[in-house]
C-alpha cells in the first residue's frame, strides 16, 4: 500500500453566510431550508449544510427544545455556505427574497482547499 503525500492546501478569500430559520418556516410549499438549499445548487454555489438544532429560541425568547416534545415544535434550522465573494453577493438578493423570518449573517473566512476538494 502507497502512502501519498498530503498535497499542499491552497488558500482564498472568501464569504461565510449562515442563515438561522424555524424548521416550521415554508417556502411555495417546501420547507424553506430545502429551497434554499435547492436554491443555491441551481445557483452554482459549491456547497452548502444544513444543521438541524436540538434547542433554541429566537427574539421572541419562545424556546424549543428537542427534549419536551410538547415544545418541540419549530426546532432550529441552521445553513451554512462558504463561497467566494462574488457568487456570495450574486446569492444574497435570492435570500432576502425567500427569508421573511429569520436571521441572516455574513462573514468573511479564509478558505483552505485540500486535496480534491
Amino acid at each position: 500500500m502507497s502512502i501519498k503525500p498530503n498535497s499542499q492546501p491552497t488558500f482564498q478569500p472568501g464569504k461565510r453566510v449562515r442563515i438561522f430559520l424555524g424548521e416550521a418556516h415554508t417556502w411555495q410549499g417546501k420547507p424553506l431550508h430545502q429551497a434554499i438549499l435547492e436554491r443555491a445548487w441551481r445557483q452554482g454555489i459549491a456547497g452548502a449544510t444544513v444543521l438541524r438544532g436540538i434547542e433554541g429560541f429566537g427574539p421572541g425568547h419562545h424556546l424549543s427544545t428537542e427534549r419536551l416534545p410538547e415544545i418541540a415544535e419549530n426546532l432550529p434550522v441552521v445553513i451554512e455556505i462558504v463561497e467566494q465573494a462574488e457568487q456570495v453577493e450574486r446569492f444574497l438578493p435570492l435570500l432576502d427574497e425567500m427569508v421573511a423570518q429569520g436571521m441572516i449573517t455574513v462573514s468573511d473566512v479564509r478558505i483552505v482547499r485540500k486535496g480534491d476538494a
